[in-house]
């Protein structure tokens, strides 16, 4: 039977400027099964679960579970959670860690701050990055089960304590997946040697363009925006772009991106509907997801000042 990620491939989908959008990350560590709702179903307090849904909404910070790859079997509740708490602005990235005996402290952090980077002395600087985050989450689509947990596996082996295993990064379609942190590049459709590849290169501050969905700090326009100007220019230092302005046009938007070193680009991103239709998850109708095409790159003079986010387009 295919699966959602089979079509995909086979269809060519691509997978630039898919990632799911987010300021910051906010990642709790809780063993043990996941539901399809990860923060309601799992062995969490699901009234924690839905107090942070509720205090995330519309901040600009996603929440996940993690946990390490291996076996979950485990009917233990943990005394002490991991909680790491990541921002991926270009200019500021950050990571920051805690262990809390009781998850529904975070329920009372600043998230507005925390969207707009700042972290409020939560924890302690993680001293370690990158982080490398495996979607594994079969409850939520069978793709990310299958293909995420011998990658989650083969990542621990080389990567270690940097590795988890986390509920959802958007994008079943294009699993294997999984989202490198402290600079929030996603990437899809993954091999080990790959995955590999591009921890690689995180550990130095660099992006791997191939496989590279986008980055989480940007709506789905910029992300495409700044893929391709990286394509175009070849840099690859992951905080050297930003995104400074996205302007919605008929069909799609005009993204302004500046570089540190005073260059600017205009693009052109127009939306389309990936046709023909194919599942967006394994067991969905068949659906024509929006794709960010890129049409232009234009250099310009003079860098343009940030006047906010470009406007969402959910996956």
């Amino acid at each position: 039977m295919s699966t959602c990620s089979t079509a995909s491939a086979t269809l060519g989908e691509p997978v630039e400027g898919t990632a799911a959008p987010a300021r910051s990350w906010l990642l709790v560590e809780q063993p043990g099964p996941w539901g399809a709702k990860a923060l309601r179903a799992s062995r969490l307090d699901p009234a924690v679960g839905r107090a942070l849904e509720a205090a995330a909404e519309g901040t600009g910070v996603r929440v996940g579970l993690i946990r390490r790859p291996g076996p979950h079997a485990d009917l233990h509740r943990p005394s002490r959670h991991r909680v790491l708490l990541a921002h991926t602005a270009p200019r500021d990235p950050w990571i920051r860690t805690a262990d809390l005996t009781d998850p529904g402290e975070l329920t009372t952090l600043d998230f507005a701050a925390l969207g707009a980077g700042a972290h409020g002395g939560f924890g302690e600087p993680y001293q370690d990055p990158p982080l490398v985050l495996v979607c594994t989450n079969g409850k939520r689509d069978r793709c990310c089960a299958v293909y995420g947990r011998p990658l989650a596996a083969e990542l621990a082996a080389v990567g270690g304590s940097a590795v988890w295993e986390t509920t959802h990064l958007g994008g079943h379609r294009f699993a294997p997946t999984m989202l490198v942190l402290p600079h929030g590049y996603a990437y899809g459709r993954m091999d080990g040697q790959h995955a590999k590849e591009v921890l690689e290169a995180a550990r130095s501050g660099r992006v791997v363009l191939d496989g590279c969905r986008g980055r989480s700090a940007w709506e789905r326009p910029g992300q495409a925006a700044e893929l391709a100007v990286r394509r175009l220019t070849g840099e690859d230092l992951a905080g050297a772009l930003t995104v400074t302005r996205g302007d919605e046009v008929p069909g799609g938007w005009t993204v302004h991106l500046s570089h540190t070193d005073g260059r600017s680009w205009l693009v052109a991103v127009a939306r389309h509907a990936a046709e023909p239709p194919r599942p967006e998850s394994c067991g969905a109708a068949l659906g024509t997801p929006a794709r960010m095409d890129v049409t232009t790159v234009e250099a310009v003079e003079d860098a343009v000042d940030p006047v906010g986010p470009l406007t969402t387009v959910t996956e």
